[in-house]
């Protein structure tokens, strides 16, 4: 890893660290769904939601329940497990490693 990487890491952890847990998994469901290229509203109908409240998860302002994360993740093409991991919504695993 170069020092350009290793400080971008290291950014986005410690801007990461400052959020609350909704608005860590909203930037993780927005970063995979850029990543995929699709619009909320193409996510919003893979998954079955609204599209206003796709919105409102992206922006971190509503809990959703572990069914609609279920959704998510398989309209994003991902696994739970794999979508808090890989997109550093659970912070004390980065920050420990």
């Amino acid at each position: 890893m170069d020092l350009s990487s290793a400080l971008r890491d290291y950014s986005a952890v410690t801007q990461n660290s400052k959020l609350n847990v909704k608005q860590r998994f909203g930037r993780a469901i927005r970063r995979r769904r850029r990543e995929l290229d699709l619009s909320q509203e193409e996510l919003a109908e893979r998954a079955e939601l609204n599209r206003t409240y796709l919105s409102d998860i992206e922006r971190g302002e509503v809990n959703p329940s572990l069914e609609i994360i279920d959704k998510l993740a398989n309209a994003l093409g991902i696994s739970v497990s794999g979508l808090f991991a890989d997109y550093e919504i659970d912070l004390t695993q980065k920050s420990n490693g």
